[in-house]
């Protein structure tokens, strides 16, 4: 299971811009410290929860940078909450790596919207939900 994934930001008050535009309708609530952004879903009960997100200027001191090939990919609720989150991270400082919609290489019922932050970090908001209707074939 994974424990929380850290993404590189040079600018946090863009960072936090662009974060908070999303991650708190994902249920994920913010800290922060001098050592940037952590984003976090409360626990509840005794099972896992999903892994914290943290938002920092790298520890070596040097310009962060984004990975060619990464991705953190964030489940959401619905293709319709895929579509506003989306729009809200373009206006809070993002830029689009694909609108919101089916993508044929996928399942039928993969909804997803690709984001790049305002680090240039590569995010995507899907739904995969069954009982929701699926890419007409």
């Amino acid at each position: 299971m994974i424990g929380y994934v850290s993404v590189g930001a040079n600018d946090l008050t863009a960072a936090e811009r662009f974060y908070s535009a999303v991650l708190p309708r994902l249920g994920y609530g913010l800290e922060i410290s001098h050592e940037g952004l952590s984003y976090a879903i409360p626990a509840t009960g005794d099972g896992p929860r999903p892994p914290d997100f943290y938002v920092k200027p790298p520890h070596d001191g040097k310009a962060a940078s984004n990975g060619n090939g990464s991705m953190v990919a964030f489940e959401v609720p619905g293709q319709t909450l895929v579509r506003e989150l989306h729009a809200a991270a373009l206006a809070a400082g993002g830029s689009t790596e694909g609108s919101p919609g089916f993508r044929a290489a996928y399942s039928a019922h993969f909804y997803v919207g690709y984001l790049r932050d305002p680090q240039g970090n590569k995010i995507a908001l899907y739904s995969s939900d069954p009982t929701k209707p699926g890419r007409p074939d």
